[in-house]
């Protein structure tokens, strides 16, 4: 038993460090090949925020443990929204001043819709998985394309500007860095699944709720750093663009790639529990983002509220479990 917990553990600390290293090596080799501030932003980091989640959910499938799988995905999801933009706004209240971001969020409500009518059935297919990969590769085109129109005055353009000038590099340093965090990304996920599968068995504890817990949380720390060191530095645009494209990257591409890999089942308490969470917060962050009385924003008293919705549904996920 205490070898799958040391492997969760530190599976966990070079996963974090991994996937930082990834992200600062792709977005340096990104910007030396000319690449546009609000691009890197929104495709490379997006990307590499969620590939502890993407890595992690493809082994989980491959290896036949597909409730960590989901739950590492919806889990994560859920973790964005309640704990870091909590947490994150409690910092400093989070204003929605990025146009783009404004005009995402009813993607990430319609792409919710989605999922959830995709597992009515208790089922990812891999007809599922292609039609949310398609839905990804359209989404990702239509956000290129929205950033080129917004051009350098937008907010989520000069808060990427102002964070890639931190991690200038030589291009050698930049490869280093994409390479080392790639492969580490993958050894540190199968250390994580193994230990995360291993402590399921031992406590007979299901793998979906494992994955919701702690695979779930574990993976969402990049994305928990990224904010508060964003939200620190001012730019309150990244940290909110960090939970939006984390959530529509999770949803489509995360549990997309899985399914592909393997058609996972999912359990009927995933919809009436876990994506009806899922559902709730996203609808809460759609309409604090469109408040009609003022700008939108999540303000200190709101993030309380979120931090308080993730504590709780942590704590009915381990009483229901044991």
């Amino acid at each position: 038993m205490i070898i799958p917990i040391i492997a969760v553990i530190s599976g966990l600390i070079l996963l974090i460090w991994s996937a930082n290293r990834f992200i600062d090596g792709a977005s340096a080799t990104a910007r030396h090949f000319g690449m546009a501030p609000l691009l890197i932003g929104m495709v490379v980091i997006g990307f590499g925020t969620s590939a502890p989640e993407m890595v992690v959910s493809a082994m989980s499938a491959a290896q036949g443990n597909p409730g960590i799988a989901v739950g590492n995905a919806y889990g994560s999801n859920i973790a964005n929204i309640a704990l870091i933009l909590g947490l994150t706004a409690l910092i400093s209240p989070i204003p929605f001043n990025s146009g783009i971001l404004r005009k995402e969020l009813p993607v990430l409500t319609l792409v919710t819709a989605l999922a959830a009518w995709q597992i009515w059935d208790d089922e990812v297919s891999r007809l599922n998985a292609i039609v949310l990969i398609t839905v990804f590769g359209g989404l990702m085109f239509w956000s290129i394309r929205e950033g080129r129109r917004a051009g350098s005055g937008d907010a989520l353009t000069k808060d990427v500007s102002q964070e890639l000038k931190t991690r200038q590099c030589t291009l050698r340093q930049a490869l280093t860095r994409l390479v080392t965090g790639l492969v580490l990304l993958v050894v540190s996920s199968r250390l994580l699944v193994y230990g995360a599968v291993e402590i399921a068995q031992n406590f007979g504890v299901s793998d979906l709720v494992i994955g919701l817990t702690v695979v779930a949380v574990g993976t969402s720390l990049p994305e928990l750093a990224s904010s508060i060191i964003a939200v620190r530095k001012g730019q309150h645009d990244l940290a909110l663009g960090n939970v939006i494209g984390s959530n529509l990257f999770n949803t489509l591409a995360v549990v997309g790639i899985a399914g592909l890999i393997q058609p996972i089942a999912v359990g009927p308490e995933v919809l009436s529990r876990d994506f009806l969470v899922m559902g709730l917060l996203t609808l809460s962050l759609f309409a604090i983002g469109y408040n009609c009385k003022r700008p939108g924003r999540v303000n200190r008293v709101e993030g309380a509220l979120l931090v308080m919705v993730f504590t709780g549904y942590m704590a009915y996920l381990v009483n229901a479990a044991f």
